[in-house]
């Protein structure tokens, strides 16, 4: 049985979801870039392998 204290992730997600699209448009950019720069890093190729573009 799950507590009250220890959220669920999906309840986890929509607050995440409701905190972007309370942002201004021009912070919503920039919260994007950020996690497309970290996706990026993270998601670098073994050497000799090349990335598919998006």
């Amino acid at each position: 049985m799950e507590s009250r204290d220890d959220p669920s992730d999906e309840a986890q997600g929509l607050r995440l979801v409701r905190a972007f699209l309370s942002l201004p448009p021009d912070r919503r950019a920039e919260v994007l870039a950020f996690v497309e720069d970290l996706v990026r890093v993270h998601a670098r190729p073994e050497e000799g392998q090349e990335i598919s573009p998006i």
